[in-house]
């Protein structure tokens, strides 16, 4: 038997998903916890993680219900693991005795926190004989409800009183893989009809985007190794083409991509125009990823590692033509493809973000020639992030005049959700876009 072959035992999965729950709870992005973990482990840690993420809210209300006291934080990681894979009975991936006895082992077989494998198995059978009665108690509690932070339910509800319920429910949802095909080298339509041939099931979304009927991996997917195709969400996909709307069949532009990794966009750009453009990107790692990603798809940027506010340290003094900058944000619009975002951030990263924003937009706007467009993206649903930064900008800058933009798009699934106010229909994460122009005195 191949060493691939041997099946992980359960227990070592959900020990591995307790410490990546709790990395995050520490501060780590979910991304970078993971990428610790083993590569045999991984997919089906990456897997109970998500799970876990989804329903964290609940779990950890239940936890209350069942403990005095709150246990040491490795110990409380793996008790709300189990309790997020145990909570409801309807959609459990394995039995709830065997969730009990493998989180019990997990337990023995962590350094330090065998002493504690009594008081989670009392905890995981006691929540067993009550299940119904403990989770009829939570069903009131937002955060067990919703499975969000109280702070950004509240803030939703304040922002979106309309719409804060479709907002959460579709930030629960599993996001759809969504691709964007490369028009150097094939057309949306055309790429459809190959993936049909291959057996993959698609469909084509208003603006060229490719929605897969279901996940594959990117091997699988037909000229990607050549770069034809790139994964990326339809909302994102709007970046480019709205940067470059209005600029007529001009091609040869100087064109910034300001916090470019990593490189969705920058490709975007190139597949569209031959134009000279930059892409920026503060860390070094990430900015690898701009390269990477370019070299694959066979087109070339000026890729440079340097913080954009700090214009000595990488700008030429050449005025731009053209600016894309997709701000540093909360990422509270694409929570279904990564909800680990909602357990990492604080509600005071919102007003600390909304200034490293301004900053940037000011800063960038300097480097921008009369008669040039910027265009000012985030992937935030917050309002703090989007309309209020558009206001206090133009308020600020009298030069600067807000061309049509699809300002908020709010994440949903399709017909699985109602269509919400302002919104454009299909699939998509939370977005924010502002068009500017540069006008003379």
């Amino acid at each position: 038997m191949k060493p691939d072959a041997i099946a992980i035992p359960l227990w070592r999965q959900l020990q591995t998903t307790a410490l990546v729950i709790g990395a995050v709870r520490s501060g780590v992005s979910g991304t970078a916890a993971l990428d610790d973990v083993n590569s045999a482990l991984k997919p089906g840690v990456q897997a109970l993680s998500f799970h876990v993420w989804r329903k964290l809210g609940r779990a950890e209300a239940l936890r209350d219900l069942l403990v005095q006291r709150r246990p040491t934080p490795k110990t409380d990681a793996i008790l709300c693991v189990a309790l997020a894979l145990l909570w409801d009975d309807r959609h459990q991936t394995y039995d709830s005795f065997t969730l009990v006895n493998q989180t019990v082992e997990a337990i023995k077989r962590s350094n330090g926190l065998a002493p504690q494998a009594n008081f989670v198995n009392a905890c995981l059978r006691r929540f067993l004989r009550e299940r119904s009665a403990l989770v009829a108690q939570t069903d009131s509690n937002l955060v067990a409800r919703w499975n969000h932070p109280l702070w950004w339910i509240q803030r939703l509800q304040h922002q979106r009183p309309n719409d804060w319920e479709n907002l959460l429910e579709a930030a629960n949802a599993h996001a759809p893989m969504t691709l964007r095909a490369n028009v150097r080298n094939v057309e949306p339509a055309e790429y459809l009809a190959v993936l049909d041939a291959h057996g993959i099931s698609a469909t084509l979304h208003d603006g060229g985007a490719i929605v897969l009927g279901s996940p594959v991996p990117v091997q699988m997917l037909p000229g990607f190794a050549l770069g034809h195709v790139s994964v990326q969400d339809s909302a994102a996909q709007r970046a480019a083409p709205l940067l470059l709307s209005m600029f007529g069949g001009a091609r040869q532009l100087r064109v910034l991509d300001a916090c470019a990794a990593p490189g969705g966009k920058t490709g975007h750009l190139l597949e569209l125009i031959d134009g000279d453009v930059t892409a920026l990107e503060i860390d070094a790692e990430r900015a690898k990823k701009i390269t990477e990603n370019l070299q694959r798809l066979g087109l070339r940027a000026n890729v440079l590692t340097a913080d954009a506010v700090r214009l000595n340290d990488w700008w030429d003094g050449e005025l731009f033509d053209a600016i894309l900058l997709d701000a540093p944000c909360t990422a509270s619009g694409i929570t279904r493809r990564h909800p680990d975002v909602r357990w990492l951030r604080r509600s005071t990263d919102v007003g600390q973000l909304a200034r490293q924003q301004q900053e940037l937009l000011q800063t960038l706007w300097a480097t921008l020639k009369p008669g040039g467009r910027l265009v000012y993206c985030t992937c935030s649903i917050f309002e703090e992030e989007g309309t209020q930064q558009v206001q206090t900008f133009l308020a600020n800058n009298t030069h600067a005049a807000l061309l049509p933009s699809p300002g908020h798009l709010m994440p949903q699934n399709g017909a699985k959700t109602p269509l919400l106010n302002d919104n454009q229909p299909g699939d998509h994460d939370g977005f924010f876009y502002a068009l500017f122009e540069k006008r003379l005195a």
